[in-house]
């Protein structure tokens, strides 16, 4: 294994995340045939295959399952050194990986160009998915920042508000609750829900305001993005209650209604969150300042006060 490259253990890890060749690609800025060409090199290396492929499938192999957990460590610690490094160059250069829950991608791009213009020299890369996935992205060092709404209780971080979070129940324009202006909660529990995937952060939050009525909801559909709930919405196949940061424009252009229903909107915090046992960089650091000083602002700013 003399010949394995830091290059193909962080093509091998994309791939490994995400099970698809093209999306690795994608998420690398390479071709999916350089992918293939860095694994097939990688898989000679240590002369047994990391994944089984069945047409566009693809999975793990027991070897391959092993050799990431080390793969992990090794580009967890080089992500350390490089941060050690970069806090003697200072904050004029530097990598960061910012890592966002899906509903902060309605806000959190604008004030991502903001920090880049004042930092030029600081590479950035984004890394978007569930709270869940974020938080495992946390444990294994692969993000130096997350930007999610319910910090982990399950580790220790150091996890900072900087934002309010407000979530209000939706329906399409012509339902039949919109006419009936303030409602109580058990009005909206007759309605079928479109919700998203366990492991969200917006899930978790509708579960909570029910089990709090003491309402079990009626669940239509899951889904497993907010666009894909709003397009629902719309089409009134369903209610669903969504982050009010994610429905600037639907609303703006009367395609999507907020339903008046007792105790919303529901009010939580947006956090910029850190593993304690991580010794930030300088230019996450600056993110981190960046994002407490002016992420309230930004959000009053694009969505109004609430």
């Amino acid at each position: 294994m003399k010949g394995v490259t830091l290059r193909q253990l962080r093509v091998f890890v994309a791939v490994a995340r995400h099970l698809s060749f093209a999306r690795a690609a994608e998420m690398l800025s390479l071709t999916p045939p350089a992918v293939s060409m860095q694994i097939r090199e990688l898989e000679e290396q240590i002369g047994l295959p990391l994944f089984d492929r069945d047409g566009r499938k693809v999975s793990l192999t027991i070897t391959g399952e092993y050799f990431l957990v080390h793969a992990r460590k090794i580009l967890g610690v080089l992500k350390d050194a490089e941060d050690m490094v970069a806090r003697f160059k200072k904050v004029e250069s530097g990598r960061l990986v910012i890592g966002m829950v899906s509903t902060a991608q309605y806000f959190l791009p604008p004030l991502l160009a903001r920090f880049c213009d004042d930092h030029p020299g600081v590479e950035v890369s984004l890394s978007v998915a569930n709270r869940q996935s974020l938080v495992e992205q946390l444990r294994r060092n692969e993000v130096d920042l997350a930007v999610m709404g319910r910090p982990p209780k399950e580790m220790a971080t150091r996890a900072e508000p900087f934002a309010a979070h407000p979530h209000v129940v939706v329906a399409a324009p012509e339902h039949p609750l919109i006419k009936l202006g303030h409602v109580p909660p058990l009005a909206i529990a007759a309605y079928g829900f479109i919700v998203r995937e366990p492991g969200s952060g917006t899930r978790a939050v509708l579960e909570e305001y029910f089990r709090r009525h003491g309402i079990t909801p009626r669940i239509a559909m899951e889904m497993p993005s907010n666009e894909a709930i709003k397009q629902a919405v719309m089409a009134n196949m369903g209610i669903s209650l969504l982050s009010l940061h994610t429905i600037g424009l639907e609303l703006a252009s009367r395609r999507i209604a907020v339903v008046d229903v007792e105790e919303t909107p529901v009010f939580r915090r947006w956090h910029i969150v850190n593993m304690l046992s991580k010794v930030l960089s300088p230019p996450a650091e600056a993110f981190r300042y960046f994002m407490l000083e002016h992420g309230e602002q930004h959000l009053a700013d694009q969505f109004g006060e609430v």
